[in-house]
């Protein structure tokens, strides 16, 4: 990637930082205070993200060496994989510049067409193991909790709401999806026009990328499902984080809680997607999640707040790793 284009990377960062820190809805005594008293174990919440990131990493891994034709070293990976989520938290809408991000740094490694394939492929596992992780918490919760008809209806609608996401997920492993996306933008006011100029140019490139989307569900299941469940145990993982703050406020809480609080507020918090770092919504998601397990909703104001205080960090991290480590690949590849 030309340097400029970081650059220009870079900077959305740092302007997207300073909007977070401006609207933060919080007294900064009050971030002290909270800050301190979880002390040393907010370094360990941040070492806890570097794994859950590693894990990340793991699972983009496998998908871009799923035919052992390309090499790209491990730590180039991880970085990237970093940055892209950092490039997400701050984007409103999410998913929509850290993918273009990996993308143009993964090219001179592997080629246009494997890098978009590749990141595409990650970004569906990502989200398809969120549909899979919210759907099996529904069963945890009935496992845990008595269902009043209430929560019946809510979990319910929440499940027939994962099966039909994880059917259309299914559905675009099988087949592809990039060239029907392209068939449905050409419908799409504004856009339509660019749509089908860029398909017309683009066709042989966007059905070799489907090419490659389905070859890797249908011949290559070991990585397919071993990516699938890298990214489920991340989601799991990341949960200790909730554990961690809110042991230090509560001796009442337990590890299968916590799993629930991240399932439903990150399901709340994706279905108001449009914010950058999701403000707000992931706040009131916690708020809502620990109140409905008969918790003090004022917990998952203080888990909240540390999130992102953490979250803040890494993509603080993300935005300098952009300009760290940036070598050319030994052998570019040829394709375009």
């Amino acid at each position: 990637m030309k340097n400029k284009y970081r650059n220009l990377f870079l900077l959305f960062g740092i302007l997207a930082i300073a909007i977070m820190l401006c609207t933060l809805d919080m007294d900064y005594s009050d971030i002290w205070k909270n800050l301190k008293r979880v002390g040393f174990w907010f370094p360990v919440i941040m070492l806890l993200w570097f794994f859950v990131y590693l894990i990340n990493t793991c699972s983009w891994y496998l998908i871009i060496r799923d035919d052992r034709k390309y090499h790209v070293p491990f730590r180039t990976v991880c970085k990237l994989s970093i940055t892209g989520f950092a490039i997400n938290y701050a984007t409103p809408g999410g998913l929509m510049g850290g993918e273009p991000y990996r993308i143009m740094e993964l090219t001179p490694y592997v080629g246009v067409s494997k890098a978009t394939s590749s990141v595409i492929l990650y970004v569906m596992m990502h989200i398809f193991s969120h549909f899979w992780f919210w759907f099996l918490s529904i069963f945890l919760y009935i496992a845990l909790y008595p269902i009043n008809s209430f929560m019946a209806a809510l979990l319910t609608a929440t499940g027939a709401f994962c099966l039909l996401a994880i059917y259309f997920f299914s559905r675009g492993y099988k087949n592809g999806m990039t060239v029907k996306t392209f068939l449905f933008l050409q419908k799409v006011p504004f856009v339509k026009k660019w749509a089908r100029r860029f398909l017309a140019i683009r066709k042989a490139t966007l059905e070799q990328i489907d090419s490659q989307i389905a070859l890797l569900h249908s011949q290559h299941k070991i990585t397919f499902y071993s990516s699938l469940l890298l990214e489920l145990s991340a989601r799991i993982i990341s949960s200790i984080e909730i554990y961690i703050i809110l042991s230090v406020f509560t001796p009442d809480v337990n590890w299968w809680d916590c799993v629930l609080i991240l399932a439903f507020s990150s399901l709340f918090s994706n279905l108001i997607f449009f914010f950058p770092m999701q403000l707000g919504a992931r706040e009131g998601g916690l708020a809502l999640a620990v109140d409905g397990l008969h918790m003090s909703a004022a917990l998952g104001v203080y888990v909240g707040l540390i999130t992102r205080l953490r979250e803040l960090l890494w993509i603080a991290i993300g935005m300098v790793l952009i300009k760290v480590g940036n070598r050319k690949p030994e052998e570019p590849s040829s394709e375009s």
